[in-house]
């Protein structure tokens, strides 16, 4: 039987900029496939923009039909970006994971949350404070792997590598902001053996 993926979040999980092959999502159903496990592309619920709240109003708006053998979460850089407070940003988290959850049948091993990107080392951030946005991330991030570990829920964490790679124009599409396909396929490449060993439990 073929398992089936709801993906939630905003423009990292929409791929602002580039084709829908190119997603991380996408990528790593690809990758998983090549596994042997037999998983759909994502259905996905993500604009980009959107911040915790909008992500839960989307989510009523499009009202998927679960139970879903796997349910991805990516979200929080807007809130961010529009200088939320964390706490703030914890309580909507947890809300959207509760969610989650119920999407994955109430299975922790079945979700997967990608830690939010460093947008402060793109050219996008030029002129800004990029210390200041790097601390900022870091406490949102911090916030979700403790209220991730705590509901027994693998955190995935990706900032690193949009630090590392995150000012090459060739990991970047035009608006010199959003991952290209070939630095969401280092995403997908880092979430590939954890997927894999949730897919695997009891498939």
């Amino acid at each position: 039987m073929t398992m089936r993926w709801l993906a939630l979040g905003d423009s990292y999980t929409i791929g602002e900029g580039i084709p829908v092959a190119g997603r991380w999502p996408q990528q790593l159903a690809a990758l998983l496939r090549a596994r042997g496990i037999a998983l759909t592309d994502p259905h996905t619920i993500a604009t980009t923009g959107w911040t915790t709240d909008e992500l839960d109003a989307g989510i009523d708006d499009a009202a998927p039909r679960g139970p879903f053998d796997f349910v991805s979460l990516l979200i929080g850089v807007n809130n961010q970006y529009r200088a939320r407070a964390v706490d703030a940003y914890a309580v909507e988290f947890t809300a959207l994971l509760q969610r989650a959850l119920a999407f994955a049948g109430g299975n922790a091993g079945r979700v997967l949350v990608l830690s939010i990107p460093d947008w402060g080392v793109t050219p996008f951030a030029e002129g800004r404070d990029r210390a200041a946005i790097a601390r900022a991330l870091d406490d949102y991030n911090r916030a979700a792997e403790e209220i991730c570990n705590a509901h027994g829920v693998v955190f995935v964490d990706i900032t690193d590598l949009s630090r590392q790679h995150g000012a090459e124009p060739a990991m970047l599409v035009d608006d010199g902001l959003h991952p290209s396909a070939e630095l969401y396929a280092l995403w997908a490449q880092r979430a590939l053996p954890l997927a894999e060993r949730l897919l695997a439990r009891d498939a």
